[in-house]
């Protein structure tokens, strides 16, 4: 009887502990893009001095572009702040999708040893897209 009533607890349970899994992964996935959004407007954090030369060119031509990265701060500013809190998640997901497809570009095309954690960042964006997948449904029909 007490196990029946502990496995029916348990199941009972589930959505909320995928809740709180969701919501720390999302404040971590927040504020690592909050932090580079910041970084575009700050410049705390130097960029690392093994970068290969073609990734540098890459970044020297969009820093050439005086309106482009202070708009893609932004992006992650705001996009990261409105995943972390519930209720706007699914628009910072979509905020930031664009974003994350540039990153995964630029780690394809010019940086593969920084692939593995593009591609986690991307799935966790994808999950929070997919979780919030009803919101988006009348922006189509």
């Amino acid at each position: 009887m007490n196990i029946y009533i502990n496995s029916i607890y348990i199941l009972g349970n589930s959505e909320t502990m995928k809740n709180k899994i969701l919501f720390g992964v999302s404040l971590l996935f927040g504020l690592m893009f909050i932090n580079a959004g910041l970084n575009k407007f700050f410049n705390y954090m130097p960029p690392p001095e093994n970068l290969p030369e073609n990734l540098m060119k890459v970044m020297e031509a969009v820093m050439t572009i005086g309106w482009l990265m202070p708009l893609i701060g932004i992006a992650e500013i705001v996009g990261g702040i409105l995943f972390i809190t519930n209720k706007y998640r699914a628009l910072g997901a979509i905020i930031i999708f664009p974003i994350m497809i540039g990153i995964l570009l630029t780690s394809i095309m010019n940086a593969p040893s920084g692939l593995p954690l593009t591609l986690i960042l991307l799935a966790i964006n994808l999950w929070v897209i997919i979780e919030n997948r009803a919101k988006y449904l009348p922006m189509i029909q």
